[in-house]
């Protein structure tokens, strides 16, 4: 088993971020392009009096999706004598003026990790669902003028919930060692002329929540009947799904612990 405890040198900060992810390649450092990963570890160098500081993220982001909650921990030198609240407003200071922001900084043991210690990653995809095109939202939701049926959405959704092999769900560039997952919910709602897709899991494959909303749209536009979802899992064959949803509208809104790493108590 693999050690990702704290060395004796550092101290680990869990974070709680939101951020708009328009204007990055994601949360994960690239060879090209600006990343929240890179702009969190350059301002938390800053609040290190230059000292470098390392992080790892709950869930990797990709180009245009945004957070509400995304948890990750930094590692610190361990003689730099700062407090939750220094981490929090010191590193959104350094931030500014990009729309990424520390919400909650808390110091947590040294064998926690935002990615191994999480049992469960929540996300929030949300559909425009009206004639006019999105001016306040545009770049957070996907837009579609065809009325959707919300009943039949649910219905296809109900296939996908539980333990599954979701092969049909996942990008071709997905390197999870294999599509087994269980999807604990997949719930739709509609709030106004917004639709909400909600969904949990302990952890989701690459494109598996994008892919599912882009099937069920499919389903709730006519042009699917909802079984066929069911069909479209059992085959276990990408192509047998539907598109890709686009990024804008995925929302990544909480991850959970066994304990709430920012709970004072």
């Amino acid at each position: 088993m693999i050690d990702d405890s704290a060395p004796p040198h550092v101290r680990r900060w869990a974070i709680r971020v939101e951020f708009d992810g328009r204007h990055y390649v994601g949360w994960q450092r690239q060879k090209s392009g600006l990343s929240v990963q890179q702009l969190i570890e350059e301002a938390a160098y800053r609040v290190a009096a230059n000292r470098p500081v390392s992080s790892i993220t709950a869930g990797r982001t990709d180009s245009g999706v945004h957070a509400a909650g995304l948890v990750a921990h930094l590692d610190f030198p361990a003689e730099a004598n700062i407090t939750a609240k220094a981490v929090r407003d010191g590193i959104n200071y350094h931030l500014k003026p990009h729309p990424i922001a520390i919400l909650e900084a808390a110091l947590v043991p040294p064998h926690w990790n935002a990615r191994f210690s999480a049992t469960w990653r929540r996300y929030c995809y949300t559909i425009l669902n009206r004639p006019a095109r999105p001016a306040l939202l545009d770049g957070t939701v996907w837009h579609i003028r065809q009325s959707l049926d919300l009943d039949a959405m649910q219905q296809a959704a109900n296939y996908l919930i539980g333990w599954h092999d979701f092969s049909s769900f996942r990008a071709a560039a997905c390197q999870a060692r294999d599509a087994l997952r269980t999807l604990d919910e997949l719930s739709i709602t509609r709030q106004d002329d917004k639709i909400l897709i909600h969904t949990q899991a302990r952890s989701f494959l690459h494109h598996q929540v994008r892919n599912m909303v882009g099937t069920l749209a499919l389903v709730g536009s006519g042009q699917w009947p909802a079984e066929r979802v069911k069909q479209a899992l059992e085959a276990k064959d990408r192509c047998k799904a539907g598109p890709t949803a686009p990024a804008d509208g995925l929302c990544l809104m909480d991850v959970g612990y066994p304990e709430n790493p920012f709970d004072p108590s």
